[in-house]
C-alpha cells in the first residue's frame, strides 16, 4: 500500500503553559493526559482529500475510507486520482458527491486552475477564502487543512462536532452555545490549535 507521509503537530512547553494559565480547567485536563499527538499530512493535496473524506462522517469511518483509497488507488496525488474515474474513487467507500469533488479537484490542479502549493504563504483567512471557493470545500474542511496540514497555531472550529462535544464535557455544559464557544476560543488564542488537539481527545472519552 502506498503510504501518505505524516508527522505530528509541533507544539511544546510554551503553548502548554500559556493554555494552562489562561484556562486552568483545560490546564488540569492537559496535565492528566500528558502530551497528546496529532497526526498531520504535510502534502496539501493529500491533506485536502483526507479532509473531504472526513466531512460529516465518524473518525473511524474516515480512516477506513482513507486506508481503502490508498490500497486501491495508490499514491494520493493529482496525477493518480485524475487518471481514475469518480466511480472508482466512490467505490473506496464515500458518497458520489465527495468522489466527484476529489476527481474534479485532481483535474483542476493538473490543469493549473487550482494551486495548493502557495497556501503556506497565505494568512489563515486567505487560505479559507481560497479553499472555500473550490466546489465541495466548506469552512470546516478549510479549517481542518489549516490544522492538519499547515499546522496553523490558532484554529478552533465551531463546525467541528467533536470540538464542541469536547468543550461540553470539559466545562460540563449540557449544550454549548456559540457565544460560550467564542469566549473559550478567545481564551485559547493564540494557541487554539493545541487546545483543539486536547478537546478532540476529551470528546472521545
Amino acid at each position: 500500500m502506498a503510504a501518505v507521509e505524516t508527522k505530528f503537530f509541533e507544539y511544546g512547553r510554551k503553548e502548554i503553559e500559556y493554555l494552562s494559565n489562561s484556562d486552568p480547567v483545560l490546564g488540569d485536563a492537559m496535565a492528566r493526559f500528558g502530551r497528546v499527538e496529532r497526526e498531520v499530512i504535510p502534502d496539501p493535496f493529500a491533506a485536502l482529500v483526507n479532509a473531504i473524506i472526513g466531512q460529516l462522517i465518524s473518525v473511524s469511518s474516515a480512516k477506513t475510507v482513507w486506508s481503502r483509497m490508498q490500497e486501491s488507488l495508490g499514491d494520493i496525488t493529482p496525477e493518480n486520482l485524475s487518471a481514475v474515474s469518480a466511480d472508482e474513487i466512490q467505490r473506496c467507500g464515500m458518497i458520489m458527491k465527495k468522489a466527484i469533488t476529489i476527481s474534479e479537484l485532481s483535474k483542476d490542479i493538473l490543469q493549473g486552475k487550482i494551486c495548493l502549493n502557495n497556501l503556506r504563504q497565505l494568512p489563515d483567512q486567505e487560505v479559507i477564502r481560497y479553499l472555500t471557493a473550490i466546489k465541495g470545500v466548506g469552512l470546516w474542511t478549510a479549517e481542518m487543512l489549516l490544522i492538519n496540514c499547515l499546522e496553523r497555531p490558532d484554529v478552533v472550529s465551531w463546525g467541528d462536532i467533536a470540538i464542541r462535544r469536547g468543550m461540553e464535557k470539559l466545562y460540563d455544559f449540557p449544550k454549548l452555545a456559540k457565544d460560550q464557544f467564542e469566549v473559550y476560543k478567545s481564551r485559547y488564542s493564540p494557541y487554539g490549535s493545541v487546545a483543539s488537539i486536547y478537546l478532540w481527545k476529551i470528546s472521545f472519552l
